[in-house]
């Protein structure tokens, strides 16, 4: 059994795969981590093998109880991946968006795919047909662009993301909903144009936490699935269980 540990920003999410099937998932806040580790680590005594992702800040105390159990595998841009990264400074590139484009190569391969993760930022992400990374794009994500609006005005009041089916606002808040949700539909809608003038056979992923403000907006056929980074993961340490 493999335990998959993603460190994100404000949450950490624990996934126990079993012959590559999902087994386990929850999401907790990082002050109740070990507190859940020891859960999983009871329910799961079959556990061997651990990879963990970190965007967001891991303790090395943290780190070290997990290497105290487990056979620990901790993810970075120096390790071996099951694509070709034509990034251009591939020690910026997140763990994360790795994560994402192994999921893709493993799951559609010998196709051209752009993956969409709407988190705390929307991340673009492009492999072509012929396993090769290029590249994508970072833009804020639908909360972010919601504190923005009040942070950097005066009178902007904050709001929590909200659907909404018009293009006129009649209202403040209406407007501000519009603004970010219409806006975001529109900026995504864009750019799988964009791809699509340059790639016309085109796998599309949308996922993160997220997806499910855009998914029902966007006039695309997508593939919408939440454990896309979480299965990335797990490909990447059975990968390198392999070749190292």
């Amino acid at each position: 059994m493999n335990l998959i540990i993603d460190v994100g920003n404000t949450l950490v999410k624990l996934a126990v795969f079993d012959n590559n099937v999902l087994e386990f998932k929850k999401s907790c806040v990082k002050a109740d981590f070990l507190l859940v580790l020891n859960e999983v680590s009871v329910a799961y005594p079959a556990i061997n093998d651990v990879i963990v992702s970190s965007v967001g800040n891991f303790s090395e105390g943290e780190l070290l109880e997990i290497k105290n159990r487990y056979k620990v595998f901790v993810l970075t841009h120096k390790d071996s991946i099951p694509f070709k990264n034509n990034y251009a400074s591939p020690e910026t590139l997140g763990v994360d968006r790795i994560a994402l484009i192994s999921a893709a190569a493993d799951q559609f391969p010998n196709k051209n795919v752009l993956v969409i993760d709407a988190g705390s930022c929307i991340t673009y992400d492009f492999i072509n047909s012929e396993n090769e990374y290029l590249g994508g794009a970072i833009s804020p994500g639908i909360k972010m662009r919601y504190k923005s609006l009040n942070s950097f005005t005066e009178k902007l009041p904050l709001l929590e993301p909200k659907n909404t089916n018009n293009y006129i606002g009649d209202s403040t808040e209406s407007s501000i909903h519009i603004g970010v949700t219409q806006g975001v539909v529109n900026e995504v809608e864009g750019f799988v144009a964009l791809y699509k003038g340059s790639y016309k056979e085109l796998t599309i992923i949308l996922t993160g936490g997220d997806a499910n403000y855009l998914l029902d907006s966007l006039k695309n056929d997508i593939f919408a699935t939440s454990n896309f980074l979480l299965e990335g993961l797990n490909y990447i340490l059975e990968y390198n269980k392999h070749t190292c």
